[in-house]
């Protein structure tokens, strides 16, 4: 097995735990925004063991399935919208310590992912490009997740949670702009 793709299994065991985690926490005390980050560990889980699965084919069968985990990358966007009605119909403040609490843990997780990611980022493979946004831009969407809770201590308001909530889901939006744009390329024939 490959460096890359024990790294990818890696990183979808660590997504996936680290979702049952969020989600817990997020139905318990309400949270848009933790509820959208859990969704998105649970995409991050499926795109890391897909590409662990692709990462042998040829290269137009890679560049179809990155084509569909940009595709997958949307889920997040989608759940986002389910718990902002939700949110809407019940306003309920969530209790800013855990969110800290669990926005901080995915944040390290997501650290952690980047980093053993890193190091195959400059390939120009869409897998590989699907992988390492994914981490990197679950890693700015945790620090928003601790901001929305350090603005709820200041000012209690179902506001910051639901901004950080639109701020994840237009990451995950152009994250799979981009990666269906590196799967678009990587398809076309070579000159």
């Amino acid at each position: 097995m490959s460096d890359f793709r024990r790294t990818v299994l890696l990183v979808a065991a660590l997504n996936l735990a680290w979702c049952a985690v969020e989600l817990g926490v997020a139905l318990r005390i309400g949270s848009v925004a933790l509820l959208a980050d859990s969704a998105d560990f649970l995409e991050d889980a499926s795109v890391n063991f897909l590409i662990a699965v692709a990462a042998g084919w040829s290269v137009a069968a890679r560049a179809r399935v990155g084509m569909g985990l940009a595709v997958l990358m949307l889920v997040p966007a989608v759940a986002f919208l389910w718990t902002l009605g939700t949110k809407f119909a019940a306003p309920i403040v969530p209790n800013p310590l855990p969110l800290s609490l669990v926005g901080g843990g995915a944040l390290a997780v997501n650290i952690l992912c980047a980093f053993l990611l890193a190091h195959f980022r400059r390939r120009s493979d869409s897998l590989v490009r699907a992988a390492f946004l994914s981490a990197r831009n679950d890693a700015i969407a945790n620090v928003a997740i601790i901001f929305a809770a350090g603005m709820t201590v200041i000012r209690p308001s179902i506001w910051p949670d639901i901004v950080v909530g639109i701020g994840i889901a237009i990451l995950n939006l152009d994250a799979a702009r981009q990666v269906l744009a590196a799967a678009r390329a990587q398809a076309r024939p070579a000159p």
